[in-house]
């Protein structure tokens, strides 16, 4: 599962560069427990919690399907566009507009697509995707 263990240290990376603007930023204004009423913090503290709640959907997503699937160049490409996305929206937080655009659509068609293909997998007649459990032949 080789593109989901590199999204996930991709995406660890990230939370750590958005834990530590957050640390910054609370240096800045002097604020260690909440947001002190800072935009600043308040902003970057969003983009962090942004990241948390939507990395851990499309992760499981792409081990899933990576699992049922395989890899392949699709889900490379979902993975890279997820990653692109995720910097882009804490960006866009810190005013470039079209980051906080872009990374929230991205992430929004991610799960849709992700999330979708990953209910009809099933349906569709991949071969190791299955809808009811296989059987298992007695032993003997």
């Amino acid at each position: 599962m080789t593109i989901t263990l590199v999204t996930a240290g991709a995406a660890a990376i990230i939370n750590l560069w958005l834990a530590a603007r957050v640390g910054a930023a609370r240096g800045k204004a002097k604020v260690f427990i909440g947001d002190g009423g800072d935009e600043r913090l308040i902003r970057q503290m969003r983009a962090q919690a942004n990241f948390v709640e939507y990395a851990p959907f499309i992760l499981i997503l792409l081990a899933l399907i990576e699992f049922t699937a395989g890899s392949s160049w699709w889900l490379w490409s979902a993975s890279a566009l997820f990653l692109v996305a995720r910097v882009a929206h804490p960006l866009g937080m810190d005013g470039w507009g079209f980051g906080r655009m872009a990374g929230t659509l991205i992430t929004f068609l991610l799960l849709l697509g992700l999330g979708g293909y990953a209910i009809v997998m099933p349906l569709i007649g991949h071969p190791t995707a299955s809808v009811v459990a296989p059987s298992v032949a007695p032993a003997g």
